[in-house]
């Protein structure tokens, strides 16, 4: 009887999120002017370009999936998804790429000025640098086998860029639930999207320096013992720290795009403070945690229905900005 009593709440817990999944997925449809066909008579050959530029970094090096995937993250946190943390800084001009959360830590701009140097040459001033981390994101997980998903397109790129807001907007390794659902929320993203969008985590590396305020003194205690030893030997070597040493966020199945990192967390293998508080703070988060450790399908969905949404935050469109020339400057300077 316990069983079937079990085998009840898993399947009514399947149909409440799947719910809310489709409910999702139809605001998202319905909001913003971004098109998946945008480029089809201006540039045909966006998407082909783009997808071979990242399944080239890719082969060349398995990381860089999740390095472009980050980047559309932290772009689409800053004000909008706008290409403004593509900037680089000038004389006159301070960007995003050394707030907090960015310096020694993003990586992908070479991928990205490679992209569009094709583009450029294909489709002169057309395809805008913020939707090609758009659609780089989505080709990365398709590349580490996650599912594809229709890119709304028809973003335009920044005049300017805020390192203020990305060292305040985007969420920190070290976040709790209530400043995780703060920073999204404040995106317009739900409690769900955030737990959804934290599985990225299923491909990646995180720095020593993300974490290791869980080895030491008292060490966390939600950090399975075995996890934690080989932690502390990764990342300290006799009183020195190892901040730049990376190692793999998701221990199992490290470039591979699955719910492994879900299975991850009830043991205690979650690498980053903002990863385990989603299993062990209980409540909401844990639900979905044990509904996405069951059901791969379902975070899939899932996770295309929050991509979509998160790539619709505040875009540039119209005459607002400008299609750059060059990723890393506004066309003034150009």
């Amino acid at each position: 009887m316990e069983r079937i009593s079990n085998m009840a709440i898993v399947l009514r817990t399947s149909f409440v999120f799947m719910l809310i999944s489709v409910v999702a997925s139809t605001k998202t449809c319905l909001s913003g002017s971004l098109k998946p066909d945008y480029y089809s008579w201006t540039c045909p050959e966006a998407e082909a370009i783009i997808f071979a530029g990242v399944e080239k970094a890719v082969i060349k090096e398995a990381r860089m999936a999740a390095s472009l995937l980050r980047l559309h993250f932290h772009d689409c946190f800053v004000n909008g998804c706008d290409a403004s943390v593509l900037l680089d800084d000038t004389v006159t001009f301070v960007g995003e790429k050394t707030a907090v959360p960015n310096l020694n830590s993003l990586r992908g701009f070479e991928v990205i000025d490679a992209i569009k140097k094709e583009l450029e040459f294909a489709c002169p001033g057309t395809v805008s640098c913020a939707d090609i981390l758009a659609m780089a994101a989505r080709d990365s997980v398709v590349l580490t086998g996650g599912a594809s998903w229709e890119v709304q397109l028809g973003r335009r790129d920044s005049l300017t860029a805020s390192k203020t807001a990305a060292n305040n907007n985007i969420p920190a390794p070290t976040s709790n639930v209530a400043t995780l659902n703060s920073k999204f929320q404040n995106v317009g993203l739900t409690e769900q999207d955030m737990v959804t969008l934290s599985g990225a985590h299923t491909i990646g590396k995180a720095r020593c320096a993300t974490f290791n305020s869980r080895l030491t003194g008292q060490p966390d205690p939600t950090l399975q013992r075995e996890f934690l030893t080989s932690l502390q030997q990764l990342c300290f070597q006799g009183l020195a720290s190892n901040n730049n040493t990376v190692t793999s966020l998701d221990v199992e199945t490290p470039v591979i795009f699955d719910n492994q990192y879900y299975q991850n967390l009830p043991s205690g293998e979650g690498l980053l403070n903002s990863d385990q508080v989603l299993y062990s703070t209980g409540g909401t988060t844990r639900e979905l945690v044990e509904f996405y450790m069951q059901n791969q399908e379902a975070f899939f969905e899932n996770f295309k229905t929050s991509m979509i949404k998160m790539g619709n935050i505040q875009p540039l469109t119209g005459t607002n900005g400008e299609i750059r020339r060059n990723c890393r400057f506004v066309n003034s300077l150009g």
